[in-house]
């Protein structure tokens, strides 16, 4: 028999934290493999450029519009973000991202191993001035 214990959760309502990039992040489950965090950054906001140490993402998008930059050694990309969306970010990618509309940029992100903590996040030169002061690290 296993000790793993199942686990449920509602969306929270607000905010639980401030991602390295600036974004408000609503921490929902992990496991010892990944975790599964909501994103929301404001409309006319523009992220913090940050590259990962040790962690890869995927994220879906849910509400809104925008853009996200992506660089990796000589491959770089800029993506027109739209609800059903889904972009990758391994390991060592540069990124940032904004949102262009009214509305808030919502998306749901799969953090692979789970977030370690302080320390992950190390700030990069994007392609956008960013608007919003970065999160702890």
């Amino acid at each position: 028999m296993s000790n793993r214990s199942f686990e449920t959760k509602m969306l929270p309502a607000s905010s639980d934290a401030v991602a390295p990039d600036g974004s408000d992040v609503r921490v929902l489950l992990a496991t010892t493999r990944g975790s599964l965090a909501y994103f929301e950054l404001a409309p006319d906001e523009t992220s913090v450029a940050v590259r990962h140490r040790s962690v890869e993402e995927i994220w879906y998008f849910l509400r809104g519009r925008g853009e996200m930059w992506r660089r990796f050694g000589g491959h770089e990309q800029t993506v027109e973000l739209r609800p059903g969306l889904c972009v990758t970010i391994p390991v060592g990618t540069a990124f940032q991202f904004r949102a262009t509309e009214d509305d808030p940029l919502t998306a749901i992100g799969a953090t692979m191993p789970p977030w370690p903590g302080a320390g992950e996040a190390v700030t990069v030169e994007g392609p956008w001035e960013p608007t919003v002061p970065p999160g702890p690290n």
